[in-house]
């Protein structure tokens, strides 16, 4: 029965009830951290073939010494590597250090500095410029163009990505000057841009002319159920389609492929983004670390290798995905007072709860001992207007884990609901 169609009588009845399950759960002294999207030990360990799969000198000399300096770039096998993988030329690869969102943070900083061409107006110095975030979206994204002063507005993400009316609209704006994307199993969403929207974001034609889609593909091959893998268009060949090459810089790493803070990054971009990006990456920098750009060759060789040790991961995220879902579904279903995505890659679930509760519902479950991503981190400046989303992250904890803060955040989602229903009837 849904919350809203009760009585007050039957709301307080019911809120009296789940209040004393909430103490009990209370009282069994859980302590559990779900704030980030950690890969759990056994994803990591898949991977522990790295740690001795370069055996010799002679093999980090076998094309040129990789021990030493040089190579910019990235190895030759790296950059050929990332291209079987996302569809591209090898010479459109930047193989790089170990973290993706250090490049996008690069990359916003020297659109700041020194514009994002030869010829363009760094950002820095147009005054007041602003920046598109699907959201719900990714904190960290937000976090980064925030830092620069930068004017965030908000835009909606719908089922198909980003809603391209509005943001069609949004970028006759010439203070508008980029866009964040996560588009392949989206963070938190897990949702996948449609083909339409991936043509007409390649396609746009923005009133700024230094205008940049900063597509950050983190979870490309990181299907949950790979038979039903998701397919995505390839956004470099869909903007050379549209005559529109330099629009986007594309991101990616293998951080949640191998290991978090010791995988290999990537950009991947236009010939014109290519040299612009190496001319002042040559100053900041010699080589990224080669060897271990060496070690993850060595180990996946090809992309279809690559793409089969992703299916053993989707078999550890999996039974995890499987219990958030189960116990939302078991929980919260015809309540009224929550909604959620069924994600069919990457590490998230969205959940929304009663409008007004989100930050209630993280405080009940905090003083229960699970700690949740902070409520309005998915939304610029952490304020979601209507109080709502929640990011639930299950890959770290274990399954017997994650079912007891399944119970705890059940238990949470109504009990807010109920305390908001009762102060408004």
């Amino acid at each position: 029965m849904e919350y809203a169609k009760l009585g007050r009588g039957e709301l307080l009845s019911l809120k009296n009830d789940v209040q004393k399950e909430y103490d009990l759960l209370k009282g069994k002294g859980l302590s559990l951290n779900m704030s980030r999207g950690k890969p759990a030990p056994e994803q990591i360990d898949d991977s522990d073939g790295l740690l001795t799969v370069l055996t010799s000198s002679e093999e980090a000399k076998k094309n040129g010494d990789y021990r030493n300096y040089g190579l910019l770039e990235g190895i030759p096998e790296m950059r050929a590597l990332f291209a079987e993988i996302f569809d591209v030329p090898a010479k459109n690869v930047l193989a790089c250090g170990n973290s993706s969102l250090n490049l996008m943070y690069d990359a916003v900083m020297r659109g700041y500095v020194f514009g994002v061409g030869e010829g363009k107006t760094p950002w820095g110095k147009q005054g007041k410029i602003k920046f598109l975030c699907p959201c719900p979206g990714y904190d960290r994204h937000f976090a980064v163009t925030e830092e620069f002063g930068f004017e965030l507005i908000p835009v909606k993400m719908t089922p198909t990505g980003p809603d391209m009316d509005e943001v069609e609209t949004l970028v006759r704006d010439p203070a508008v000057k980029g866009i964040w994307c996560v588009p392949k199993y989206s963070n938190p969403t897990g949702v996948t841009y449609s083909d339409e929207t991936v043509r007409r974001l390649a396609s746009l034609r923005p009133a700024a002319d230094d205008f940049r889609i900063f597509w950050d593909n983190a979870y490309y091959v990181h299907p949950i159920y790979p038979e039903r893998d998701e397919k995505l268009l390839n956004i470099f060949t869909e903007a050379h389609k549209a005559g529109n090459d330099d629009i986007f810089y594309e991101f990616s790493s293998t951080s949640k492929i191998t290991y978090p803070g010791g995988g290999v990054s990537c950009i991947i971009a236009s010939d014109a983004n290519i040299a612009f990006i190496k001319k002042h990456l040559s100053i900041q920098t010699i080589s990224y670390d080669k060897i271990n750009q060496l070690r993850h060759v060595l180990y996946f060789k090809t992309a279809e290798n690559l793409k089969k040790h992703m299916i053993g991961q989707a078999s550890h995220l999996r039974p995890k995905f499987e219990t958030v879902e189960n116990a939302f579904t078991k929980e919260l279903s015809g309540l009224g007072i929550a909604e959620w995505t069924h994600p069919a890659g990457g590490y998230f679930v969205s959940l929304d709860v009663l409008d007004g509760t989100a930050k209630r519902v993280h405080a009940l479950a905090k003083d229960a001992g699970v700690t949740l991503t902070s409520p309005g981190a998915t939304y610029p400046y952490k304020n979601d207007p209507r109080d709502r989303n929640l990011r639930i992250a299950p890959s770290y904890p274990s399954t017997e884990e994650l079912r007891s803060a399944m119970e705890i955040l059940c238990c949470c989602v109504r009990l807010a609901a109920l305390e908001k229903l009762t102060e408004n009837n």
